[in-house]
């Protein structure tokens, strides 16, 4: 059976368990602190940002290599008879767009 303990060791006991108690009621503390919950809260936007600009730029580079193949040889030529078009139609809109705005104006 167990040892009957003394008054010293039960004093001694809840002397630690005091202790124990008053780091954990301080970390509760600290943990549910204004600040503490408000920098938690910003790390995590900041790590969320981070990894969706990290995203955007992997999607973005992809994309502008996909067009930049599309558009220009692998010897760095540019390719004529995909470019000819492409900025032909580029001119025929903003020259369309213009016409529009002048007769809006006037």
């Amino acid at each position: 059976m167990s040892e009957a303990r003394t008054p010293a060791q039960i004093e001694a006991d809840i002397v630690r368990r005091r202790e124990q108690l008053a780091v954990t009621l301080d970390e509760i503390g600290v943990r549910m602190h204004p600040k503490t919950i408000i920098g938690d809260a910003k790390a995590r936007v900041a790590s969320t940002v981070d990894e969706t600009a990290g995203r955007a730029f992997v999607t973005v580079n992809r994309v502008v290599t996909d067009v930049k193949g599309r558009f220009v040889s692998e010897d760095g030529e540019p390719r004529l008879e995909r470019v000819v078009p492409v900025a032909l139609l580029v001119v025929g809109v903003v020259g369309l767009l213009a016409v529009t705005a002048r007769r809006r104006k006037g």
